[in-house]
């Protein structure tokens, strides 16, 4: 593929890095309104979005489209964001077709008055002054997402700027915090129709444009301290100590892997309300000693007949795929029994929790689809060893949150009670 122009005398391969190529024709296309960009040290997100931002505003047709950055003091604009936008329009070569003010801080297209404003949220009432002499904002990005005050926080400010026009473009960039609890690493879990992740590391980046000083520091770590490495350069959230899960792999599995999928099993976790009804669909490939979990059902309110009918129109669960369920209510087993499940109960003895949950984070991996499986993905990485009232790891399990890990053990009965671990 010969080299490809970006703007007049700008090749693309010059200022984007190879991984978001696929990114950048998506946000031209405005295929999506929402962008979330993670990953670790020299990953580029925050230069990405940089040149994406003048390059909507300077597309035929978004002439009315103007931009805010935000991060959540306004003291660090100037030396990080503000700088970035300055850089991008140089690379770019549109540095002569905007000017750019310090005081107070923003950008202007000479030609249209489409204006880039930069704000901090450490004063609330610095949103009331977000006015443009043209147009109006299309486009957002929060610089760093995870330091601030939540989802809440940027929802709120959302319902302000997402006014006014049919186009918007929301991005969010953040090297993921090291605990998996944290509000971004969820929100990067939630699938919307509208909204695309990205994921990028240091590793895709053309040397030359890091420095070969950025690579041996980072080979340095990875050989002194993986789990550091991992979370700093790779972007992997590594944990707080507390989790159950060490093991856990979330990321995609494909129709591909489904396809070659043998030793099939599913499992059942009763409830009503506000404890759901959840099923789980896994493959266990005991020579790799992982574990696949690859569909899940859940819901509340729900009655007997109405969950098997959903189990059979939704998940194409027959009448010859066994289930195995909690034996704690067998009225619930008897009614899928009697409307054709091939369903029997699981079974229970003196710490058979314990003995089953060692037994899953004994496994090499679990992989978890978090598009097919949101809300086990949630559960799973979430999960956390119970702490004292002074903040202390205890070794017990919570009894709390765990109904698609209880679905897995229920559907593992087999396996794990016969490896007597």
């Amino acid at each position: 593929m010969g080299r490809r122009f970006l703007m007049p005398d700008v090749y693309i391969e010059d200022v984007i890095a190879p991984n978001y190529d696929e990114l950048l024709y998506d946000v031209l296309d405005h295929r999506h309104s929402q962008y979330l960009l993670k990953g670790g040290r020299g990953s580029l997100k925050s230069s990405f979005i940089g040149f994406a931002i003048p390059l909507i505003m300077v597309q035929p047709g978004n002439e009315a489209c103007n931009a805010v950055i935000f991060r959540k003091t306004a003291n660090t604009l100037r030396d990080s964001v503000y700088s970035q936008m300055v850089f991008a329009l140089d690379k770019l070569g549109l540095d002569s077709e905007f000017i750019c003010h310090v005081s107070p801080m923003s950008i202007t297209r000479k030609s249209t008055g489409q204006t880039i404003l930069f704000r901090g949220l450490d004063d609330p009432m610095k949103l009331k002054s977000l006015k443009f002499p043209k147009g109006y904002c299309a486009i957002t990005w929060f610089e760093e997402a995870d330091t601030f005050d939540g989802m809440k926080e940027i929802r709120n400010v959302l319902q302000s700027t997402n006014r006014g026009g049919s186009k918007f473009w929301n991005f969010m960039s953040f090297n993921p915090p090291i605990t998996l609890n944290n509000f971004m690493n969820q929100e990067a879990l939630v699938q919307r129709p509208d909204r695309l992740v990205h994921s990028s590391t240091y590793l895709t980046v053309p040397p030359e444009w890091l420095g070969q000083m950025f690579f041996d520091d980072a080979e340095l770590l990875r050989q002194t301290n993986p789990r550091a490495y991992e979370h700093e350069y790779l972007g992997i959230p590594t944990g707080t100590g507390g989790e159950v899960f060490s093991n856990l792999e979330l990321r995609e599995i494909t129709d591909a892997e489904i396809a070659s999928f043998d030793y099939i099993y599913e499992g059942i976790d009763w409830g009503w309300y506000p404890d759901p009804n959840h099923w789980s669909k896994m493959c266990y490939r005991p020579s790799q000693m992982t574990l696949y979990i690859f569909d899940e059902l859940r819901c509340n309110k729900t009655p007997n007949e109405v969950f098997w009918q959903r189990l059979q129109k939704e998940k194409n669960v027959t009448s010859q795929d066994l289930i195995i369920a909690d034996s704690a209510e067998p009225k619930s087993i008897a009614d899928l029994k009697a409307y054709g499940a091939s369903i029997r109960p699981t079974e229970k003895g003196p710490d058979s929790v314990r003995y089953s949950m060692k037994w899953l984070q004994s496994l090499v991996k679990i992989v978890v689809d978090p598009n097919r499986c949101p809300e086990t993905a949630r559960e799973f990485a979430e999960y956390e060893y119970e702490r004292t009232k002074d903040d202390e790891l205890t070794g017990q399990y919570p009894d709390k949150d765990n109904h698609s890990i209880d679905s897995v053990r229920y559907a593992l009965n087999p396996i794990w009670k016969r490896r007597g671990l």
